[in-house]
This record gives C-alpha cells, structure tokens and sequence, in this order.
C-alpha cells in the first residue's frame, strides 16, 4: 500500500537518462517508469540542450562517458546555463578525482557502476525531496 502511494506522487515528475549502454539504459529506464517516473532516455549527450528545454526534467541522470560528448563537458554547460536541475552521475569512473570534478561542475550526486537499482531509486529521492525543499 505504501508503494502505491508512492507511485502516485511520481507521476509528474520528468527524469532525463543520458546512457549510452542500451541494456542499462532500457533496464533504468523500464524501472523507473514501472514506479511512477516520466522518463525521457537517450543515447547520445548531443541532445541534452533539446532535452533540457523541451522535456523540462526535474532530475537528471548522466553517465559520463558518453560516444559523442563526455558527461563533463555537459555539467560545464549545464552550469553556465544555470540550470537548477539536479544531475546524478552514474559512472563507471571511480577514480577520485573524477567525482571530484563532477561535482564541483555542479553534479549533486555520483554513483559508481555498477549501480543497483534500489540505490538509484534511493539516491533519486533524497534528490527529489531537497530540491523541493529548497524550491519552497
């Protein structure tokens, strides 16, 4: 009962996958639709601008090694657009160093491949309930 309560307080709620694996992309994907979420996934980070303003995410979910644009490039242009969307990397980089600069770029969160989906969905709404706490 408490699921479904939970799924009804998602249905607004718009995700932006940017993956280029297909099997962890539809896998995201899928599951996250199943509990609720609007989820627009896609493949190539050259449309995350497009995304951005058409699709109007609450949240972002951005690997970073991307075939045409890497994930860093996409935080230095999400942050000089000033966009307050959050964005959880989901790398398989676990260097430190690499966490390190994706979130001073402005990431909220970074998750280290392979991610259970429990996690992602945890990771999802602690990031979800700040950012309406501070809209508030």
């Amino acid at each position: 009962m408490t699921q479904t309560l939970g799924l009804n307080q998602q249905v607004d709620t718009r995700i932006l996958l940017i993956e280029d694996n297909e099997a962890s992309r539809q896998l995201m994907s899928d599951y996250l639709e199943y509990y609720g979420y609007q989820v627009l996934a896609l493949a190539k980070g050259s449309l995350f601008a497009q995304a951005m303003t058409q699709f109007c995410p609450n949240l972002v979910l951005l690997d970073l090694k991307l075939p045409d644009i890497d994930g860093f490039t996409l935080l230095q242009q999400r942050s000089s657009d000033s966009l307050d969307v959050p964005i959880i990397v989901i790398s398989a980089f676990a260097f430190q160093a690499d966490q390190q600069r994706a979130l001073e770029l402005g990431a909220s969160q970074y998750l280290v491949k392979p991610v259970s989906l429990t996690q992602l969905t945890q990771a999802i709404r602690r990031e979800l309930a700040t950012s309406t706490e501070l809209a508030v």
